[in-house]
């Protein structure tokens, strides 16, 4: 059977090194997005939708229909703008479905209290490994691809999948795995899963942080290039030696710039905590937890 290739529009955002994808069926009008983002200045707490109004932009003026707003995991440096492009655009917000886990662990470590459910029910949709959707006609396969986070996962579109924060540029490697909830080993695993698709699969990532010697940001590459190149996983280095090193390399990183506005946003699918008695909304910062 003749594989589907995806119409990808894709969009770099400087400000977080994040990349984001409006994913449009060929044989129809229906389109996703993929890892949207909600621009936010952490220094006066202001939000704006820039970004969110640029693919609403694109899609209105070219007349497609927006069926999904998709979730690679919860993301740890930028915010989701899925709640507000929903209600631009309507359409479905889905996620993979241990996105529980991340809940029970962060809402302990942001006290997010007992109106914060954590079952996932604040998405449209959760996603189990090995679950197929459709945009449009085109047929989407989801992957479990745990270790950066517990709920990461992988959309296989014919000869392409977004896979969020697994694997980066091959020069620059492979995601960190030790926020709380995530494994190197699982990562490792996951990334094997990620090389076994066809050679030629084009991968879109999630981010890239430009690795020293390149001009120019990147967030396209192969399945081939990946095997190859990868400086962390590539030429068939074995789970030991990854786990090795990707602990000792973790244990050097700082925390994200926007990891403490993100996750509390991102696990409540983009909506922000409810209001607080005097009708203002507030983030919290949690003191020696991260």
């Amino acid at each position: 059977m003749k594989q589907t290739t995806p119409e990808v529009h894709s969009y770099f955002d400087q400000t977080t090194n994040a990349a984001c994808y409006i994913v449009k069926d060929p044989s129809s009008s229906a389109c996703a997005i993929i890892d949207s983002i909600w621009d936010f200045d952490m220094a006066s707490g202001r939000t704006h939708t820039a970004h969110a109004d640029m693919l609403i932009d694109k899609i209105t003026k070219n007349g497609w229909t927006l069926e999904w707003v998709i979730e690679t995991h919860v993301h740890a440096d930028h915010l989701s703008a899925a709640p507000y492009i929903v209600q631009q655009m309507g359409g479905k917000i889905a996620i993979g479905s241990n996105i529980d886990r991340v809940q029970k662990v962060f809402g302990k470590v942001f006290n997010a209290g007992t109106e914060f459910q954590m079952d996932g029910s604040q998405f449209d949709r959760l996603f189990e490994d090995g679950d197929h959707f459709k945009i449009g006609n085109m047929d989407v396969e989801v992957m479990h691809t745990p270790g950066h986070t517990p709920a990461c996962v992988t959309y296989v579109m014919g000869n392409s999948a977004f896979i969020g924060d697994t694997l980066f540029m091959p020069d620059f490697g492979t995601a960190r795995a030790d926020f709380p909830g995530g494994s190197a080993t699982e990562l490792y695993n996951s990334i094997q899963k990620i090389l076994a698709l066809p050679d030629d699969t084009t991968l879109y990532l999630c981010h890239d942080y430009k690795a020293p010697g390149r001009d120019d940001f990147c967030w396209q590459t192969t399945v081939a290039e990946q095997k190859a190149n990868n400086v962390h996983v590539g030429g068939g280095k074995t789970e030991e030696e990854f786990v090795s090193f990707r602990t000792a390399r973790d244990a050097q990183l700082t925390m994200p710039k926007l990891i403490i506005p993100s996750i509390q946003v991102n696990m409540r699918a983009g909506q922000l905590p409810p209001a607080e008695e005097d009708g203002g909304v507030y983030l919290k910062v949690p003191i020696n937890r991260l």
